[in-house]
């Protein structure tokens, strides 16, 4: 079985952003199979069948934009490829992503040990540096930088570097039913309500600062217009309800770490 594969999700007709992370992945031999983001621009939000505008309603204060539904398509499409490979990790960029490190060789160092100390792990998010209610487990030094890995009981938001084990990405698409949020959105809430979500500090992978080809200006125009009338109530309340279920994720942590021979 192959550790790692890695996957860019990259829109189709955006060969110059293509080319921008193969030259940066080239540059640590890190070889990656691409997967063509879902353009949801022009999606008829009617007409989705696993789009809850009530559920998201009652859980953002808002609607979503077409955008966001293929943004959550396309994580959904790259969860499925890895799952037809025989990889037992997937790391998973977005065309944005800029490594700054040779992730595949953090990954390496830390992956088996997270096996090790908590089996059933979900989702490693390595691409954001805002940690909240986390807690430290281990140093790995590469390129010159120690990168702490931590619990991240609070998950973290953006979804432009990701890494799955088989069983995190198999219960993202076998328990799929409704969008209500998104993606980055529901990584906190499914990983701060079930644990076994985790990151590093400082994030080994950053982005370009590019504008989202898919969450255009004219989409976050929209997005704030198809806000309900009790949005902020709607905001305060996700977020006091998924610290709270953090912090209390925090107090009761334990690893689940397999005793070894030099164990005393």
């Amino acid at each position: 079985m192959q550790a790692i594969r890695t996957y860019v999700i990259n829109l189709d007709g955006s060969e110059a952003r293509l080319a921008d992370i193969r030259r940066k992945l080239d540059a640590y031999g890190i070889a990656f199979e691409r997967v063509a983001a879902v353009d949801g621009r022009t999606y008829d939000m009617d007409s989705l069948p696993d789009y809850d505008l009530a559920a998201a309603k009652r859980f953002m204060g808002r609607g979503l934009v077409g955008g966001e539904i293929g943004c959550y398509y396309s994580h959904l499409k790259a969860a499925k490829a890895f799952l037809q490979s025989d990889a037992r990790h997937a790391l998973i960029l977005e065309d944005d992503a800029e490594p700054l490190c040779n992730v595949i060789e953090l990954l390496k160092a830390a992956l088996p040990d997270i096996d090790i100390l908590d089996p059933d792990w979900l989702l490693l998010n390595i691409g954001n540096n805002r940690l909240k209610l986390s807690t430290t487990i281990d140093e790995y030094p590469v390129g010159g930088t120690n990168y702490e890995l931590v619990a991240a009981h609070y998950f973290p938001m953006t979804t432009n570097a990701i890494v799955w084990s088989r069983e995190g990405a198999r219960r993202f698409v076998a328990e799929h039913t409704t969008i209500f949020a998104p993606v980055d959105n529901f990584f906190r809430y499914w990983l701060t309500r079930e644990g076994h979500g985790y990151s590093f500090r400082p994030a080994p992978v950053t982005t370009t600062g590019a504008d989202s080809l898919i969450l255009s200006d004219k989409g976050a125009r929209r997005q704030t217009g198809n806000r309900s009338w009790f949005y902020q109530l709607a905001k305060q309340k996700r977020l006091a309800e998924e610290k709270l279920l953090a912090w209390r994720k925090k107090r009761n942590f334990r690893l689940l770490r397999k005793p070894v021979p030099d164990d005393k």
